[in-house]
């Protein structure tokens, strides 16, 4: 399965621009559209699971960046490998970058050898199509567009960007969610938790001092917006007369139900990207080492089916917290509280 960060429903509103200016844009998310569904429908990724924990040894990463040149070819021409210098090019340094700090989160907070937990290379195309407004894991490796340079710049700029795409990974070794519905939700959800997670790490932000932004850096300075979704407040990351409001929900009371985007699963995985904000400023401090590691041990525990629906995701987070910090632990009651404020029963 492949996962785009951008959702369709975003670039579709993008295709029905009227104005003369925005003609660009307008033909640049129509071309990303139909690039998207040809390569969904004709690209076959095998589904592997994950490597037997304590059988691997904890290996540096090793990266290799490529570049597309505009074309629509992976993996293109091998432009930056493993321990060289950085180069002309910033995406491709932002890329190799931003690989280098999603690695170190999942080594050195959580003691997973690479996305597969068994040291498998980070492999990543940049400067794929043209005017290509949009990134995606396709299970393999990373790929990035360059945007329209009106409303979407470089995809390689957000690193939460990169952090959610190949955590989209560790969820297909680990509880491989299905992408559909509520798991489906989860699956975004569950990326938009440790891309937030890389970036806060790398920029030494506190649960509490974050932004809590999803994509910040991929709008240009036209766009009335923070990024591509709020985890703090779904449904304010953006507001704009171009891309009209961030429609994401903040609650079941809310929830979106509908056949659009495989089940919704970029809009209502606002619901559990909430309830992760408000675990981790209850707890408060670091989120990647409570709320963080929280959600790994869920994720990666063996303890949630494929199809797992939000309700059996919160009493599995529930689960993780009383194992690892006590039944009575703040983290326990963080997380408890967290989904019945966003109205998900357990």
């Amino acid at each position: 399965m492949r996962h785009t960060i951008v959702p369709p429903y975003l670039l579709r509103r993008l295709t029905t621009l009227e104005d003369p200016a925005m003609a660009h844009v307008a033909q640049a998310a129509l071309q990303s559209l139909a690039m998207d569904e040809s390569i969904r429908r004709h690209r076959a990724v095998a589904v592997e699971h994950g490597a037997q924990r304590g059988a691997r040894r904890l290996g540096p990463p090793a990266r290799s960046i490529f570049d597309a040149e505009q074309t629509e070819t992976v993996p293109g021409t091998l432009v930056r490998s493993e321990g060289e210098d950085p180069g002309p090019d910033i995406a491709v340094d932002e890329a190799y970058d931003g690989f280098g700090h999603t690695h170190a989160l999942f080594r050195q907070v959580y003691g997973r050898a690479s996305i597969d937990d068994d040291n498998l290379p980070l492999l990543g195309t940049v400067h794929f199509g043209r005017d290509y407004e949009n990134a995606f894991w396709d299970g393999e490796r990373m790929v990035f567009g360059d945007g329209d340079g009106m409303v979407f710049g470089r995809f390689t700029a957000s690193l939460s960007v990169i952090g959610h795409e190949l955590a989209h990974g560790v969820t297909q070794y680990t509880a491989n969610l299905i992408y559909r519905g509520q798991s489906g939700a989860l699956n975004e959800s569950i990326s938009d938790v440790f891309g937030a997670l890389v970036e806060q790490r790398v920029l030494g932000h506190t649960a509490e001092s974050a932004s809590w932004i999803i994509g910040t850096g991929l709008f240009t300075d036209r766009v009335e917006g923070l990024g591509l979704r709020s985890m703090k407040a779904p449904g304010t990351a953006y507001d704009d007369d171009v891309l009209g409001k961030d429609p994401q929900p903040a609650s079941m009371e809310d929830y979106i139900d509908t056949v659009d985007d495989n089940g919704g699963v970029h809009l209502n995985s606002g619901i559990p990207n909430r309830a992760f904000y408000l675990a981790a400023t209850a707890i408060g401090g670091e989120a990647w080492s409570s709320a963080g590691q929280i959600w790994y041990d869920t994720v990666s525990g063996g303890t949630i089916s494929a199809s797992c629906d939000f309700a059996a995701f919160a009493r599995a987070t529930a689960g993780a917290a009383a194992d690892r910090f006590g039944v009575d632990s703040i983290e326990h009651v963080a997380v408890t509280g967290a989904w019945a404020a966003v109205g998900v029963g357990m």
